[in-house]
């Protein structure tokens, strides 16, 4: 398992077209993929439970990762929650 936390820079927080990208991504991988944000623990292959995180701007967002081809699902899904979504 790996886990490493990261800070959602967008300003305008992690909404459901950055979401959809992140779950397609996730989804393409065979690992397990939890998300968690102020405590609160979800399926990152889930876009309605990434919607309940509410994740704004400069929020710490812990991506723990399990499984086969976990260190590339890492490195895919942390970029897409550092860098600014249209």
């Amino acid at each position: 398992m790996v886990r490493q936390t990261f800070t959602m820079i967008n300003p305008t927080g992690f909404h459901v077209r950055p979401i959809k990208t992140f779950v397609q991504t996730a989804l393409s991988f065979p690992c397990k993929v939890n998300v968690i944000n102020k405590g609160k623990q979800v399926n990152g292959k889930s876009s309605l439970s990434m919607l309940t995180l509410g994740i704004a701007a400069n929020e710490e967002v812990t991506l723990e990762i399990d499984g086969e081809q976990e260190e590339e699902a890492l490195e895919a899904l942390g970029k897409l929650l550092t860098q600014i979504h249209e």
